[in-house]
């Protein structure tokens, strides 16, 4: 749980006064954000590496910063800044970036959640992506997180909005999250370090068939240890 302290809730408070005041009274910084999410929308990588290159020596700062903001602003496509990093800064550095970055966002995800609850999250979201991440969530139970990461279709930011929502703690959900996503960001990046335009599609359907299976896998394992369960649950005594 979120603890329940002074300080959480006065950055309860504060937090979204902080975003109103610059969305209402600095017209750049609204502009901004406008044009942040215009920019993801356009799906083209090359976008999105010349706007973090056109930064110099903060490019790694401002990849990171977009990261976040990606993961905030649910959902718009993160594998575009994967792809962006390990062309701008090398497959393995790009790597780096990418996966700590992701991780940061989820972490906020996860705490916007329990500090605000399913209502902004909704807003921030759509309760459409919601109620889909909460059955995912009853039919995966303790695996949702680790399955939600293997597989490229599946929202990174909704999933970790809805794991706020439900009984899990964060560490095991930052764990879950680390392990999962970790395959996935080092086989984008070292694609997007090598190939561009029809080469780099046909890689990245075969990266989603190569997911596909290894849920499958997990799906069964999971189907397995339910049905072993089930088996050595106790039916009560007999009289």
């Amino acid at each position: 749980m979120f603890p329940d302290c002074k300080g959480s809730k006065w950055l309860k408070f504060l937090l979204p006064v902080l975003v109103l005041a610059l969305l209402l009274f600095l017209r750049p910084t609204r502009e901004w954000l406008f044009d942040l999410v215009d920019l993801f929308h356009q799906l083209d990588v090359g976008v999105i590496r010349e706007y973090i290159l056109s930064f110099g020596i903060w490019a790694p700062v401002i990849s990171f910063w977009l990261m976040i903001f990606q993961s905030v602003v649910a959902p718009l496509p993160a594998f575009l800044i994967t792809f962006a990093n390990a062309g701008l800064f090398g497959w393995w550095k790009g790597a780096i970036l990418s996966w700590s970055s992701a991780m940061a966002g989820a972490a906020l995800c996860f705490y916007i959640s329990r500090l605000y609850g399913r209502g902004v999250v909704e807003k921030l979201t759509s309760k459409a992506g919601l109620e889909g991440v909460d059955r995912f969530f009853d039919r995966y139970g303790d695996y949702a997180v680790l399955v939600a990461r293997l597989l490229p279709f599946v929202s990174f930011d909704i999933v970790s909005y809805g794991a706020g929502l439900t009984s899990m703690k964060f560490w095991p959900f930052f764990i879950a999250t680390g392990i999962g996503q970790l395959p996935a960001t080092i086989v984008y990046s070292y694609v997007g370090g090598m190939l561009t335009g029809g080469t780099r599609l046909f890689v990245t359907g075969l990266l989603i068939l190569f997911a596909m299976s290894t849920f499958i896998a997990l799906w069964k394992k999971i189907h397995n240890d339910k049905i072993v369960a089930k088996v050595a649950k106790p039916s009560g005594d007999v009289h």
